[in-house]
């Protein structure tokens, strides 16, 4: 019996390798341009929106936005009557007729001796013309960089995207969740977002200077001063924000919602944009459905990334074998950061149940124990389900071959994504 070439068996193994690596690789690639073609031109549908809504929480009133439109108008509206201070952090600002409009008000702002910053992502941002991105002197800018690791390559903690959406004005309201700022957003895409006002206003304050004062810093030429907030927060607030800050390693916001759902007995009601969760997030959403709890997620039928809503089918077999319900939103993108749970406990932000969001970017989430608001959001979410299609076994187990094959290639995409 002839012995194995040695040879020849490494270059079995290296294309093994190769295949397997490059087979997902390539197939996402295809899937997004065949994609990106066959929804040219395409407009989405009308859908169900939920007017703004008020809420009195402990000191603070909170409002509710779910369509782009009414919310820009509060937000650019908070920026004229500013008096003091606009601080404004978005991941991405497009060069088009709303991102104008939000320009022309913070220069209005900074003409008028209103201190005001901005803070960007470069990476978000790069098709967007860089005459838009040029600010006049007035206004301090932070260009999050395409590349922010700089020489220390080798740290992984440097290399988080900037996914916050913040807008903060005077010390009077604020405003977070997962608007961007753009046309298309302002009516063809169902997001929510949160009006602030009371003490959790300094706290985001707070949060917006740390993520400033943490990369203000230049590799060439000078650095931005720093921005100090000297008022004091409130430790034993109604109203929390949680930050993801890769740098520092601090990713909060899982944690949060790990203890919520292990803490849920009535219901647990989740939106995300983009659903892909490690394993032991799936398996506390199941555990939760089997002791009873009523656990409904609402992704969107078709998102932006095709690639992504591919990948996140790969956990609707186990899901819905334990009980949970999964929604899928249709003719728009639902692009919402949200939660619910018992009744109760609320959260609202920038972070999607994804890898990227959870354990990778710089993230930001309001979490508010409050029944009122709780209601109004499951009111929201109530209303979102009448433009959606509810996956059941059946019709998930009667799929067809190819879509099950696609599934199978494009699972080891999902540790990065």
């Amino acid at each position: 019996m002839r012995a194995p070439d040695p040879e020849r068996l490494a270059r079995v193994v290296r294309r093994t390798l190769l295949t397997v690596v490059l087979t997902p690789i390539a197939l996402a690639i295809v899937m997004t341009l065949v994609d990106g073609y066959r929804s040219r031109g395409k407009r989405p549908k009308p859908f169900p929106v939920t007017p703004p809504r008020a809420t009195a929480v402990g000191e603070s009133t909170i409002t509710t936005y779910t369509f782009g439109q009414d919310l820009y108008a509060d937000m650019i509206r908070a920026i004229e009557g500013a008096q003091k201070q606009v601080l404004f952090e978005s991941y991405i600002w497009k060069g088009d007729e709303v991102g104008q409009r939000f320009k022309i008000a913070l220069m209005d702002a900074a003409a008028r001796g209103v201190e005001v910053y901005c803070v960007f992502d470069s990476f978000a941002n790069l098709v967007v013309p860089a005459r838009f991105k040029r600010m006049p002197a007035g206004i301090k800018v932070l260009r999050y960089p395409i590349y922010p690791a700089g020489w220390r390559f080798f740290d992984f903690r440097r290399y988080g995207r900037d996914h916050r959406k913040i807008l903060v004005v005077d010390e009077e309201a604020a405003f977070i969740g997962g608007y961007n700022v753009g046309t298309a957003y302002a009516t063809e895409w169902r997001d929510t977002h949160l009006r602030i006002t009371g003490p959790g206003v300094v706290d985001l304050k707070r949060a917006f200077a740390d993520f400033w004062n943490l990369n203000r810093r230049k590799r060439l030429g000078a650095s931005q001063p720093p921005l100090l907030i000297e008022a004091p927060s409130a430790w034993e607030a109604t109203v929390r924000f949680h930050r993801n800050v890769p740098r520092l390693m601090m990713f909060p916001i899982r944690a949060m919602y790990l203890e919520a759902i292990n803490k849920a007995s009535t219901n647990i009601w989740l939106t995300t944009a983009y659903f892909l969760p490690d394993q032991d997030f799936v398996d506390a959403i199941k555990i939760a459905a089997q002791r009873g709890v009523d656990v409904r997620i609402l992704v969107p039928l078709k998102s932006n990334h095709v690639v992504t809503d591919w990948i996140s089918r790969g956990y609707f077999a186990q899901l819905l074998e334990a009980g949970v319900r999964i929604f899928r939103f249709r003719d728009a993108m639902i692009h919402a950061k949200t939660a619910t749970v018992d009744g109760s406990w609320t959260t609202v932000g920038t972070a999607n149940i994804d890898r990227l969001s959870l354990s990778g970017n710089y993230e930001i989430n309001v979490e508010v124990i409050d029944h009122a608001l709780a209601e109004s959001m499951e009111e929201i979410f109530t209303t979102d389900c009448t433009n959606s299609l509810e996956l059941t076994m059946a019709e998930w187990q009667a799929r067809d071959v190819h879509r099950k094959f696609t599934e199978f290639v494009l699972a080891p995409l999902r540790p990065f994504l």
